[in-house]
């Protein structure tokens, strides 16, 4: 289904959007891997890096802007793309929590509204990149299926990629071949902890272990959903390789285990030469009992993060599961503890301590030489 033909010309192009992203980049790796031409809508001529930092030198580029309809795309590329392409696969978005509403408007909301307008001008199926975070406040379970419960939302990053899944649904209701790609919190590789950019918690984390951030509204019971970078590559790249298995179907693409705030802090706790912060609860936070300084750290940028410190999540993964016919990677206190440990190693938090083999390689044994 996610390779058509006309004449005798297979369409079988995967046109993606936000390729320089670190999900993006990673898709189209392993879209090129699977031998899959990949033509990649770039606002500028950014290059493709891939999450180790090697520039991928896969896919063609061309020269788009999603805000636009038709992506902004010229004739000729239109054209040339209309015969080959056999699936799009629309991650761009703003992922940014402080983003002002018309920029959530124009990214989010009308970057998937001319996704969908031009799967259907070209008559094939979409698979759009969300969170599993539409959800909202909502405590419990989350089945794949959902979508709306009547739920509030943390920030407006959250509002603005539920609205998308809706026009993506609606428009199936219209005949449009749709498949949904759900991230948790995306985080390093699973088996190194690797990441290439520091966003989101990470900058939460950075600013609590440094002790800029010791007190903030939450509850110790609370749940985050950690996503391995390449683990939800490898759910929206069996989307599309697959797409007949995945036509009309929600992927939750997280973990395999939830980390509870009180195992962050004891896992934090580890390290010596972290501050760990306080989690207190909401109706006795004040934030003019803040120092100035850590006050306006707060305003700033914790706030913007509290509401994940006070939702008890679990999200269901049985059709990702199936779909990648493996379960999803463990996201425990180990994988956590992976994490903070190549964030120590890239000099992103702290100062990391010398490996024996740097000790040995300087012979620096404390006497003389």
């Amino acid at each position: 289904m996610s390779e058509r033909s006309i004449g005798a010309v297979e369409r079988d192009t995967v046109l993606v959007t936000g390729a320089t992203g670190l999900v993006g980049a990673e898709v189209v790796a392993r879209l090129s891997a699977a031998s899959r031409p990949v033509a990649a809508v770039l606002h500028s001529n950014s290059e493709i890096i891939r999450n180790d930092g090697t520039v991928l030198e896969a896919g063609t580029p061309v020269a788009g802007d999603i805000r636009m309809p038709g992506f902004g795309l010229s004739q000729r590329d239109t054209d040339d793309l209309a015969e080959r392409v056999g699936i799009i696969v629309h991650c761009a978005a703003t992922t940014a929590f402080d983003a002002a509403p018309s920029a959530y408007e124009e990214l989010n909301v009308q970057g998937t509204a001319h996704a969908i307008e031009l799967a259907r001008q070209w008559d094939v199926p979409l698979v759009h990149v969300s969170t599993a975070y539409v959800c909202g406040l909502r405590g419990g379970t989350v089945s794949e299926d959902e979508l709306e419960a009547d739920q509030s939302f943390g920030n407006g990053y959250e509002e603005s990629k539920f609205r998308a899944e809706q026009l993506v649904r609606a428009a199936g209701a219209g005949g449009l071949e749709w498949a949904i790609v759900r991230p948790g919190i995306v985080t390093g590789a699973a088996a190194t902890g690797a990441i290439r950019e520091y966003k989101n918690l990470y900058t939460v984390v950075k600013l609590m272990v440094e002790g800029k951030l010791r007190s903030l509204p939450g509850r110790y019971d609370a749940t985050l959903s950690l996503a391995p970078v390449d683990h939800v590559a490898d759910v929206v790249a069996a989307a599309v390789l697959d797409f007949d298995s995945a036509v009309g179907r929600t992927l939750h693409a997280v973990g395999r285990d939830t980390l509870s705030l009180r195992e962050v802090s004891d896992v934090l706790a580890e390290y010596p030469s972290f501050e760990v912060a306080t989690f207190v609860p909401e109706a006795t936070f004040d934030e003019a009992d803040l120092d100035p300084i850590e006050r306006e750290y707060y305003r700033r940028i914790g706030s913007l993060y509290t509401s994940y410190f006070k939702r008890r999540l679990v999200f269901d993964t049985t059709r990702a599961g199936i779909l990648l016919g493996r379960p999803s990677p463990h996201t425990g206190k180990e994988y956590l503890r992976l994490l903070l440990d190549y964030c120590l190693e890239s000099g992103y938090l702290g100062t990391p301590l010398p490996s024996i083999e740097d000790i040995l390689a300087r012979n620096d044994f404390g006497g003389a030489a």
